[in-house]
């Protein structure tokens, strides 16, 4: 039966107001019809009586239940036709989509494991995971004129910047870019799961970066950092090094592992909007033993048994900086003057490098 009929049969005269509320999202729901037109010839309904429905698959009481139980409207009011309301209960979350770019030749590397972790403990918990295998893919890695459909706008002295922003708001970008990006647009969540090469990333995922985010669609001069186009997205590098965890310390030959990681979760993610997430660094583990190669996927599983509830990592607001020369403001920096550490590994202030700010959140 439709809410008009169920309205007319409890003595609502007219078609009954609803508001816009997602039904299955409520655990518990209560419709009133109030007949303040009068009843219906024949209706026992009374003038701005109120009486319980029964509405399919739904629990309904009327007014004064819920009035007495304190169960507050969810739309409309006692002045509606029909009024709905709920326990208060949060409306269940629709499944989490994940991206995995995923950068490495052997399935049966570590790396592929650590992805496969991901892939299992995910999915376990209801997301939807979607995994682009890079080199099975034999993703281009180039970023060239071939990436656009038809011609260039200016093939005499091309610029990938602008031209693959045009392509895009023409809608000529490659199809295997275009793949990428209707994945990304549609994530919560991306992992980039890969071995560091040179203190980097492998050429086949920089590729990826370079051709998938392009101006436009990734960022722009207005959209970028903490105001950028995926602020509403979270993604985070999990990945593999050939050197031991010594190594990469603030006196470790290779360096402080938050520099090398500043130029990716700053440079690429963060500018691009990204919610930062700390990042899933294997230590050496084609030299660690067995068991020890174990605890390390044991502890990535336990990891991904909260990840999309982890805070992100800290970084300076867009607002903070002058729109001019882009020059943090001097009110942000005579606030921060007296502070032992600078604010970020890159914006240091001539201070200390504030300890850990590219791998914990909150540092």
């Amino acid at each position: 039966m439709g809410v008009t009929k169920l309205a007319r049969a409890h003595g609502v005269h007219r078609r009954p107001v609803i508001h816009k509320v997602d039904l299955d999202g409520i655990s518990k729901v209560r419709v009133n019809t109030i007949s303040k037109w009068g009843p219906l010839p024949g209706s026992a309904a009374t003038r701005n009586e109120t009486h319980p429905i029964k509405y399919p698959a739904l629990h309904l009481e009327n007014r004064q239940i819920a009035s007495r139980h304190r169960i507050r409207p969810l739309c409309g009011d006692y002045k509606s036709d029909i009024c709905v309301y709920g326990t208060g209960a949060k409306a269940p979350q629709k499944p989490k989509k994940v991206l995995i770019v995923f950068a490495h030749q052997s399935s049966g590397s570590f790396n592929a494991a650590a992805k496969n972790a991901a892939v299992e403990v995910l999915t376990a918990q209801g997301c939807t995971v979607e995994v682009s295998e890079l080199y099975a893919m034999s993703f281009k890695a180039t970023a060239t004129a071939e990436d656009i459909k038809g011609d260039v706008k200016n093939a005499e002295n091309f610029c990938y910047l602008e031209e693959s922003k045009l392509a895009w708001e023409q809608g000529k970008l490659s199809d295997d870019i275009t793949k990428e990006q209707t994945k990304l647009t549609e994530a919560d969540l991306i992992i980039f799961q890969f071995p560091m090469y040179w203190f980097s990333v492998p050429a086949i995922l920089k590729g990826w970066i370079d051709r998938v985010l392009t101006n436009g669609f990734a960022f722009s001069k207005e959209k970028r950092y903490s105001q950028g186009i995926f602020k509403d997205k979270k993604a985070m590098l999990s990945f593999t090094t050939g050197s031991l965890e010594s190594m990469f310390s603030p006196t470790g030959i290779n360096g402080d592992m938050n520099v090398t990681l500043w130029p990716l979760q700053n440079g690429i993610l963060h500018y691009c909007g990204f919610q930062v997430l700390a990042p899933q660094i294997f230590w050496a583990p084609s030299s660690a033993a067995a068991e020890d190669r174990k605890s390390m996927l044991d502890s990535w599983r336990t990891r991904l048994q909260g990840l999309l509830e982890e805070k992100p990592l800290s970084f300076i607001p867009l607002d903070c900086f002058d729109e001019k020369a882009f020059q943090l403001k001097p009110d942000v920096h005579e606030k921060h003057s007296s502070q032992e550490f600078g604010l970020t590994v890159g914006i240091h202030l001539n201070k200390p490098l504030p300890p850990h700010s590219q791998m914990k959140a909150g540092c």
